[in-house]
């Protein structure tokens, strides 16, 4: 029996090393086609440099794993997590955020070792049961920084008057919106994360909400009818928005998606013909509220999202599987493509406490002024997202693949 416990053990402790390889890996892959300068950028306040990226999901396992887990463990360098630590007060000082761009050094060939010497060292970690859970919240935390690695790169290279490509475009048209909507008769439904596998806190504690009858839109809303938005004077029409909205495009100036310009967008292979059949992505939330007041139609709620987003298969759509270009495609089913906006506050579930210690400022904190999104995006590694994850953005944000699905009231 004590045998058999150990065998299981040892087990899990090589899927979790394995799968600790696979996510470490893929990160190193995505920076492969950046030169030191390319991952260096820092473009705006809201994005990092690719190599802070790197550099801070390594801080995370060497300071809530390594320093605290293994007997003996030396940091690195002692200096660098004042550098790479990003929001944990309990943590101490740190480097400011906007600043991140001023890092030279270390170079990024420095964190690449950082990373090689963090990774030999969790080694003698994987294999602990009692870790699984901390290594898991440190995996998934690596997967939310692959996305943002590839969304701040995309913004970097777009500010270059060059247009330069991160990569080769390897990705087919678009496959067109699908038309219809999925009717829900409303009731009691059940929210949230059940607690059997790994999910992030704010995804819980499931609870009951009460849904009045609704439809959700069985395709994203495409390049082709945001542009028909935009013909009809959508940006210029203020009784379709909400007042902070309006203020935001008058403000901004803002007449178009991200990205967007004439018959173009960029992309990571550079500019390239926009596909009208293509789901419209990086608009904020303004833009998402006003072009569903204008369609006669809604945002949904994140709970009627999830009420039939449990139906659909996480892992399905367009979502990443390797490093290289990507690009909204249309794919079928609730996920991918792109982040979806909801109507929904970010707020915490019935019952909500934080995790004790620094790992508790993970996700709490920010339950103040941002929407929740459903989905994933073409960015988001396969496998990371589920119909409980609750993505959230302030609602002028949109350097993300954010995107959205009508709703209406039945």
């Amino acid at each position: 029996m004590y045998g058999g416990a150990i065998q299981e053990d040892m087990g899990v402790g090589a899927r979790l090393a394995e799968r600790y390889r696979a996510v470490r890996a893929l990160s190193e892959a995505l920076v492969a086609p950046l030169s030191d300068a390319d991952a260096t950028l820092q473009s705006m306040p809201d994005a990092s440099p690719a190599k802070w990226h790197l550099a801070h999901t390594t801080w995370f396992f060497e300071t809530f794993l390594l320093r605290d887990n293994l007997p003996g463990y030396r940091l690195f360098d002692a200096r660098w997590p004042f550098l790479f630590n990003s929001y944990y007060e309990a943590e101490g000082p740190r480097h400011p955020r906007a600043a991140r761009g001023m890092l030279a050094r270390p170079a990024l060939g420095e964190v690449l070792a950082y990373r090689s010497h963090v990774d030999d060292a969790m080694q003698g970690l994987l294999i602990r049961p009692d870790l699984a859970d901390l290594i898991e919240l440190g995996l998934a935390h690596e997967q939310q920084h692959q996305e943002l690695l590839l969304t701040d790169i995309k913004h970097a290279l777009w500010c270059n008057p060059l247009g330069p490509a991160y990569a080769a475009s390897k990705v087919n048209g678009a496959e067109g919106g699908v038309p219809g909507w999925t009717e829900h008769p409303g009731g009691i439904a059940r929210i949230g994360h059940g607690g059997e596998t790994f999910a992030f806190d704010n995804e819980g504690p499931s609870h009951r909400v009460l849904l009045e009858p609704f439809a959700l839109a069985d395709g994203l809303v495409t390049n082709a009818e945001w542009q028909a938005f935009i013909v009809e004077g959508g940006y210029r029409t203020p009784a379709l928005w909400l007042s902070d909205g309006w203020a935001w495009v008058q403000h901004d100036k803002v007449a178009a998606p991200l990205y967007w310009h004439e018959d173009e967008a960029f992309g990571h292979a550079g500019w390239q013909k926009r596909d009208p059949a293509a789901p419209v992505t990086h608009i904020s939330y303004y833009e998402a509220d006003a072009f569903a007041t204008w369609a006669g139609a809604r945002l949904p709620t994140e709970f009627e999202w999830e009420a039939i987003g449990q139906t659909h298969d996480p892992a399905a759509g367009n979502q990443l599987d390797h490093a290289g270009a990507i690009m909204p495609a249309g794919s079928l089913g609730l996920f991918g493509d792109c982040w979806q906006w909801t109507r929904s506050a970010y707020l915490p579930f019935p019952r909500f406490r934080p995790a004790e210690g620094a790992v508790g400022e993970y996700n709490g904190k920010f339950m103040s002024g941002q929407f929740v999104l459903k989905g994933a995006s073409c960015a988001t590694p396969r496998g990371h997202s589920r119909a409980s994850y609750r993505n959230f953005f302030y609602p002028h944000q949109r350097w993300q693949f954010t995107g959205l699905r009508l709703a209406k009231d039945l």
